[in-house]
């Protein structure tokens, strides 16, 4: 059985990490406060975006968009997006490992890319066999802004026009909830709006009694023409698109870190336990011994 020295030194390093724990936890609870509040006002944002994006395109034509050009996959760009920190479970090895099963299940993409965003993917993919793009980006999510995914994007898209990456796809942490983030694979680009079935105008049918009939779609009028619009938007929606990624990403690293250093803070609790246990037999046992040879040494006396 260890001393009693060993065993207070023992409870008192036990103590400390638990009031780290619990300090971290606390912090990531009122950080993932607002990146809630940010990934939830984005979504509806997001959805709205892709219908009118649908609408345009119905509309304009896509057929000459540079940024919906589909091409042979060969030269590929991954964009991995971790945490810039650990102490979060398995967040940031989950991103690697589905970053990883991409990779092979693609033996085709015979030129690959890395763009890490966030401090552990640069530090993990730096020691890979696969090269870096000439940005990164490690330090993010400090303070995350929108100009830090127009950047990303705007990168990106000079990459696709130019044919020096053939097609990008994205790897990240999606929030689900504060026990559950999702690793999700998506292609970025070409460009791939949900505009599959955007319903052109239709022309109002004549009812039984005379009555005009419900139109099936709105009929917008466009200032100026759909082309321009559609030029416009399109690097809108890359951006945004990039944006609510990190934006998921950093909800779901805080849920992830909270979740951790309550698990830690919990298991800290109950080793406390049994070393207060452990540490309560030890000098109740040493008391004994104790007295038990003062009564010999009494009893040899006499």
């Amino acid at each position: 059985m260890p001393s009693l020295i060993d065993i207070r030194r023992r409870l008192r390093s036990v103590k400390s990490t638990q009031q780290i724990t619990k300090a971290m936890k606390m912090v990531a609870a009122a950080k993932l406060r607002r990146a809630q509040d940010r990934v939830i006002g984005a979504r509806p944002y997001a959805a709205q975006l892709s219908h009118v994006l649908a609408s345009v395109m119905a509309e304009a034509g896509a057929a000459q968009q540079p940024l919906l050009v589909e091409r042979e996959e060969k030269k590929v760009i991954v964009v991995v997006v971790a945490g810039d920190r650990g102490l979060c479970g398995a967040f940031n090895t989950n991103v690697h490992r589905a970053t990883r099963q991409l990779l092979v299940s693609h033996p085709q993409w015979t030129d690959v890319r890395i763009l890490p965003i966030g401090r552990k993917a640069v530090e993990f993919w730096r020691r890979s066999r696969y090269p870096l793009t000439e940005k990164t980006y490690p330090g993010l999510f400090n303070n995350l802004r929108y100009a830090d995914a127009k950047e990303i994007a705007g990168f990106l898209a000079d990459e696709f026009l130019a044919e020096r990456a053939d097609a990008v796809y994205i790897v990240v942490n999606e929030f689900r909830s504060v026990l559950s983030q999702v690793v999700k694979t998506s292609r970025l680009l070409p460009l791939a709006p949900e505009t599959a079935a955007a319903p052109k105008p239709a022309s109002v049918e004549a009812g039984a009694h005379g009555k005009p009939a419900a139109e099936s779609a709105v009929e917008y009028i466009y200032e100026p023409d759909p082309k321009t619009i559609l030029d416009w938007l399109l690097p809108r929606f890359l951006e945004f698109t990039v944006y609510r990624a990190l934006a998921e990403s950093a909800a779901a690293e805080m849920g992830a870190r909270m979740t951790a250093m309550d698990s830690a803070t919990k298991n800290a609790g109950e080793m406390i336990d049994k070393l207060t246990l452990t540490y309560n037999r030890a000098r109740q046992a040493r008391i004994t011994k104790e007295l038990i040879e003062i009564v010999s040494g009494a009893a040899a006396l006499e």
